[in-house]
Parts: structure tokens; sequence; C-alpha cells
């Protein structure tokens, strides 16, 4: 070790303040960041294009596609450029963080502006595809993969990172709150028919105020987290080449499993995040059931969330979270058949699926970690960021898949973004699509989860004892 590691190592060991409340209060910061621009995005986005600049569904879903082509070598690239770099006085990670904060949250602002309404329809259509692939597939990755990464260096026991995959989860749920009940009322106003129409000029404030807003909770972030896992300079300058690792990952059978599960999984529930949207505003006609259903999800997740990480210390995670989706599949199933009229009724119904599909969110970025040490063991080598970014790279092609069938799904159903009202036939396809799709969607994904994924509650302890052992 040189003069200057042993340095910057002394100051790290001097720095160092036991795992605690800043360190929940940040992760969750960092989610809440993210969450302003990503859920926003998979709610408005196409909106935006469709009902504001008039862009046909079909090319924003081809929007999303191209980007996750893009996804698929910058995922993998910058999460391998991370694991790479060397540790800073700031940490490995959270340097990284304050780095992109500002141009992500910049980007994210480009993407909406309501200035373009009167250009030519190539001028929106470059434009879209510009900004989205700017903001999503280069900036964003660029922030959300080392602040994905970062769990697992911030504390090596389970239950503290089953803690901070809660508190992460509850910062996403606060955000989407904000964003789902906030948004509609400031965008939405009633034509002389009674029509939802949206503001253009408002729609671009408040995607400007939502970008500060992120900013904010980045910064706050990397000020509250400390990394206290170093990795070793030895190992680091020794590690496998990309296609080692990559050899490693594809016989890796928790990771595999974790992937096809997260896939399906986020297809579902951003496809349903998107067609809520349309759901209350075209098929139940009432804005206000749009800010419902959003502030509704909220104390489901403050009581989950002081129960997850419990319940998955006493049963394990794969255990509770595949009956957690089990029951939110069967109730979407019903939902189906049930053929709702009042907006409250369905969501009195989207609330108790809730709660099953809530459990799996609260504890999802607990199961990266323990895949991050599942491979650790089998490699003798930690990659974190690597692992981080192929399953980034696979909820967002789950993201882009949603957004595409989506947009494809409602032009296939007759859906006209131009229209005030839909004809009914729009309106009974709509509603099929925000029940049948994500009962199939959860109802798969647990039993994908309940067969597929070998890590249960007794293989995760018995891997922790191992590596804790390893590093004496």
């Amino acid at each position: 070790m040189n003069l200057s590691e042993a340095k910057n190592l002394n100051y790290a060991q001097k720095q160092e303040k036991p795992f605690g409340i800043k360190d929940k209060l940040g992760y969750l910061f960092g989610d809440f960041g993210n969450d302003f621009m990503f859920i926003f995005a998979n709610m408005y986005f196409m909106i935006f294009y469709t009902k504001v600049l008039g862009v046909s569904a079909a090319l924003v879903g081809t929007c999303f596609l191209v980007a996750r082509c893009v996804d698929a070598f910058t995922d993998i690239a910058i999460g391998r450029v991370i694991d790479k770099s060397k540790s800073t006085k700031h940490g490995k990670f959270r340097s990284w963080i304050r780095r992109v904060a500002g141009p992500v949250t910049l980007m994210n602002f480009l993407m909406y502006q309501h200035s373009l309404a009167n250009a030519s329809m190539m001028v929106k259509i470059g434009v879209m595809f510009a900004t989205y692939i700017l903001w999503g597939s280069i900036f964003y990755t660029a922030i959300n993969i080392p602040y994905g990464s970062m769990s697992s260096v911030m504390t090596g026991d389970t239950k503290e990172r089953a803690s901070l995959s809660t508190w992460r989860t509850l910062g996403a749920s606060f955000a989407g709150i904000i964003i789902g009940a906030l948004t509609p009322q400031l965008i939405y106003s009633a034509d002389a028919a009674g029509n939802q129409i949206i503001d253009p000029q408002r729609f671009t404030l408040v995607v400007g105020v939502f970008s500060i807003a992120a900013f904010i909770c980045y910064m706050l972030c990397f000020a509250l987290t400390t990394e206290r896992i170093k990795p070793d300079v030895k190992e680091n300058q020794q590690s496998l080449s990309l296609i080692d690792t990559f050899k490693s990952l594809a016989t890796n059978k928790a990771m595999l499993s974790m992937v096809a599960i997260s896939t399906v999984l986020i297809f579902s529930t951003l496809m349903g995040q998107t067609i809520n949207t349309y759901l209350c505003i075209d098929y139940f006609n009432n804005v206000n059931a749009l800010s419902t259903i959003s502030m509704v999800s909220l104390p489901i997740y403050l009581l989950v969330g002081t129960l997850a990480a419990k319940l998955a210390d006493k049963f394990g995670k794969k255990e509770v979270s595949t009956i957690g989706l089990m029951i939110a599949g069967v109730i979407f199933l019903t939902a189906y058949f049930m053929k709702i009229k009042n907006a409250y009724t369905f969501i009195a119904i989207y609330a108790a699926a809730t709660l099953g599909t809530c459990i799996f969110s609260m504890l999802s970025w607990a199961f990266i970690t323990d895949i991050i040490d599942y491979n650790e063991l089998k490699t003798g080598e930690r990659n974190d960021a690597t692992i981080y970014g192929v399953y980034s790279f696979t909820r967002k092609l789950g993201q882009a898949v949603a957004g595409a069938v989506t947009g494809y799904a409602l032009t296939l159903i007759g859906y006209n973004s131009l229209a005030a009202t839909q004809v009914e036939s729009v309106k009974i396809g709509i509603y099929s699509l925000s029940t049948l799709f994500p009962a199939v969607c959860y109802i798969l994904a647990a039993l994908l989860l309940m067969f597929t994924y070998p890590l249960t509650k007794k293989v995760v302890q018995e891997n922790v004892a191992k590596l804790a052992k390893s590093r004496g």
C-alpha cells in the first residue's frame, strides 16, 4: 500500500461511524430523489408526449425500447467502471451521487418542455428520443447504480440491510405519494363539458419543482450516509475479467431467478402506474380518484415498513414475499371479474392488493445484497456495481417493455389521445389492462420466487456466517 492509499484508509477509519438512523434517512433520501424523476416518468412521460405534444403512443413505446437497447451497454459499462474505480475520502460509491446529481436533474426538466407544442412532429420526436436516452440511459444510470450498490458496503448485517431496503422503499413511496396526489390537481383542469384536460405550462413548472427537489434529496443522501466495508486494494487489482464475471453471473441461480422475477414485477408495476392514470381519467372520469389511488399506498407502506424487516428476520425474505405476491394476484383477478364501476370501490381493492405487493417491494433491495454475498462466495470477489448494473438493466428492460406494451395496447384497443372522451369498448379495454394483467404477473412472480429462487432464510444465514469468517 502506498502513502496516498494509507492516508485515505486512515481518513476513512477516523470518519467511520456506527450504522444508525442517519444512514437510514440518507438512504431514504436517495430513492426519494430517484423517484421524483423515475415514478413521474412512468406515470406522465407518455401522458405528456401523447396528450400535450400529440405524439402517438406507439412511438413513445418505441422510444422506451430503443432506450433499453442503449441501457444494455451503459448499465453494465458504468457498473464495471464503478467497480474498477478506487475509493476516495467520500467512499467508492457516494462520490458518484454528488457528481451526477446536477446533470440528471437538469435533463429530467428538459424532457418536459411545453414550448415544443407548436414545433414540427419531427422535432418533437427527436427531442423525445434524445432527452429520454440522455436522462435514463446515461445520467440516471450513472447515479442509480452507485446508489443501489452502496447498501452492500454500508453494513454487513442482514437485519440492517433489510432495514435499508425498507427505508429505501419508503423513500420511493413518499415520492410516489407526492407525485400521485399533487400532480393531477396541478396539471389537470375541467373544461366546459366537465372533461379533464392538461395545462401544458403548469406541467413543465411542476417538473421543474420536482427536479429541484430531487437534487436536494441526492445531496442529503450524500451527506448522511457512510460506507463501512472497504474493498481490498490487491483483490481489486487482480479482479476477474468482464467475461469471467458474466460467466459467474450466468451460473448464479439466485441472480437469474431474481432477474426473471424483477422483470415480471417491474413490467406489471410500471404498466399499472401508467394505465391507472388512464383508468381514473378515461374510465372513471375522476381526477380526485387519481390522487386518492396514489395517497392510499402511504399508510400501507408505513404499516408494512414497520413489519417487513421483522417478518423477514423471522420467516425469511423469500418466504414472506411469495405469500404476499400470491395474495395480490388473486385480489386483482377477483377485481377483473367484478367489473367495478365505482372508483373508490376499485381503490379499496387496489389497497388490499398493495398490502401483498409492498412486502416484496420493501425487501427487494435486500435480496440483491444477499445475491452479492452469494456471488462473492462463489468467485471470491465483490462486484457490487456490476451485479447491480445487470439488475438495473433488467429492471429498465421491464420498464421499457411495460412502456412499449402500454403504448401498443392502448393503440390496439383503439385509444384516441386527441378525443375528450373514449368509446365504451376502449374504456373496457383500459379496465382489463388495469386488473387482469397485474393478476397474471403477480401470480407468475410468486411461483418463480417459490420454485426457482434458492436463497432461503437458512441459506442466507449460512452465507453471512461464511463471509464473516473469511473476513476475520
